[in-house]
C-alpha cells in the first residue's frame, strides 16, 4: 500500500496543559472540571481571535497551530492574565493554572492533526513554564525583538526529553513592560555573544543585512539560505532560515525516500490509527513501546495520560474487553492492505490472535 502523503508546513505552536491537573482531579473531580470548562472557554476564544487552529485536545492539554508568531504570543499573554482574573475569583485549592510552550518549526499534518520536532519542542519547552507563565524557543524570542510586545528572561540552554540538541529558553515575563527605546537586532545577538562592532558601521551592515534577507526570505533554495547563513551565522533571521532551509532539505528527502523507508512510515502510521481512537491504555503503551522516538509520541502520551487522570479520578480500572477491541480495530486498519509489514506489524503485537492465521496467509510462507 502506498504511503499517504504527508503535508509539511512551517507554522507557530502553543502548547498548553493545567499544572498538577491530576492532583486536582483527585481533590475534586466534579469541581475541577467545571474549573476546567470555564478554561477552556477562555483559551479557545483567545485561539480564535488571534487566528489560530486547535489541532488537539486530550484531558487538560491543548494544541494549537498560527501563521504568525506575534499572533501567538499575544494570545498566549492574553490567556494567562484573562485566567488569572477568573483564578482570582476562587478560593486558593480550585485555582488551575496553565503552563505555556511555544515554538516555531517544521511539522507534517495528518488527517488536521500535526506532529514531529516542532511540535515536541514545543510540548517541552511548556514543561519549563511556570503555573501561570509561558517559555518560548530562541527562534521565537528572535523573531519579536524588532516587536517589542513583551520582556524575556534567558533561561539558558536546556536539555529536554526525545531532542537530540539542547533547546535555548526563554521565560515571557507577563506584565512587565518593554524598553521604550528599540533594541537593535543586530547590536542585541552581538552583545550577547561577546562581539565588539564598530558603531560608525552598525547602520550599513544592519541595511546590508535586511537587503540580504529580504531577497531570499521566500526562496526555496537550499543554497541560497545557506549563503546567508554563512555570512550572517548569529544574524536576527539566522534561526528563520536553517528552519526554512531544514525544511526544504526534509521535503526533498521525503521525496526521494526509499519504498523501504516510506512501508515502515506506513506501519507506524497503521498503528497509530489502530491506537489512537480504541480508548484503550494497552493499545497506547503498545504504540509507545514499538515506537519510542515515533512521529506520534507527544499524542500518545498525552492520551494515555488523559485515560490514566480519569481511571484513577473514577477509582475503576480499563475493562479487560479493551484487548479485543483493540485487536478488532487493529485488524480492521489492515486487512485490506494488501501490506505484508503491516500483517507483520499485527503478528508482532497478536502473535495468538484471532486473526493471526490470516495474517500468515496474507504474508506468505516465503515472508515469514
Amino acid at each position: 500500500m502506498e504511503a499517504p502523503h504527508l503535508e509539511r508546513k512551517l507554522v507557530a505552536i502553543l502548547a498548553a496543559d493545567v499544572e498538577g491537573f491530576s492532583r486536582h482531579m483527585e481533590r475534586d473531580e466534579a469541581e475541577t472540571l467545571a474549573v476546567l470548562s470555564r478554561h477552556r472557554l477562555i483559551i479557545d476564544a483567545s485561539i480564535n481571535e488571534y487566528g489560530g487552529r486547535i489541532t488537539s485536545t486530550a484531558g487538560d492539554s491543548v494544541l494549537a497551530e498560527f501563521a504568525s508568531v506575534l499572533s501567538v504570543v499575544n494570545c498566549a499573554v492574553q490567556i494567562q492574565q484573562v485566567l488569572a482574573e477568573e483564578n482570582a475569583r476562587l478560593q486558593e485549592a480550585q485555582r488551575l493554572y496553565l503552563r505555556i510552550g511555544i515554538n516555531v518549526g517544521d511539522v507534517m499534518v495528518k488527517d488536521g492533526d500535526i506532529f514531529g520536532d516542532g511540535v515536541n519542542i514545543a510540548a517541552r519547552l511548556e514543561s519549563l513554564a511556570e503555573p501561570g507563565g509561558i517559555c518560548v524557543s530562541r527562534g521565537v524570542r528572535d523573531h519579536l525583538r524588532k516587536h517589542r510586545i513583551v520582556v524575556f528572561e534567558d533561561l539558558g540552554e536546556q536539555k529536554v526529553k526525545n531532542i537530540a540538541q539542547a533547546v535555548r529558553a526563554f521565560k515571557v515575563k507577563i506584565g512587565e513592560a518593554p524598553p521604550e527605546t528599540p533594541i537593535d537586532p543586530v547590536l542585541e545577538a552581538s552583545a550577547e555573544d561577546g562581539r565588539a562592532m564598530a558603531s560608525s558601521a552598525i547602520g550599513e551592515e544592519v541595511e546590508v543585512e535586511l537587503a540580504f534577507w529580504d531577497s531570499i526570505k521566500d526562496s526555496s533554495s537550499v543554497a541560497e539560505l545557506n549563503a546567508y547563513l554563512a555570512r550572517y551565522p548569529d544574524g536576527p533571521f539566522a534561526v528563520l532560515a536553517r528552519t526554512r532551509r531544514d525544511a526544504l532539505i526534509a521535503a526533498e528527502e521525503s521525496d526521494t525516500r526509499p519504498a523501504k523507508a516510506e512501508g515502515a512510515l506506513a506501519v507506524e502510521l497503521a498503528f497509530w490509527e489502530a491506537a489512537k481512537d480504541s480508548g484503550s491504555r494497552i493499545e497506547l503503551e503498545a504504540y509507545l513501546e514499538r515506537y519510542p522516538d515515533g512521529e506520534f509520541v507527544e499524542l500518545a502520551n498525552a492520551r494515555l495520560e488523559s485515560l490514566r487522570e480519569t481511571t484513577t479520578a473514577t477509582g475503576g480500572a480499563a475493562p479487560d474487553e479493551e484487548v479485543t477491541e483493540g485487536e478488532l480495530t487493529f485488524w480492521n486498519s489492515i486487512k485490506d492492505s494488501g501490506n505484508p509489514e503491516m500483517f507483520r506489524a499485527y503478528l508482532n503485537r497478536f502473535p495468538n490472535g484471532t486473526y493471526a492465521e490470516l495474517a500468515r496467509i496474507n504474508i506468505g510462507d516465503e515472508g515469514l
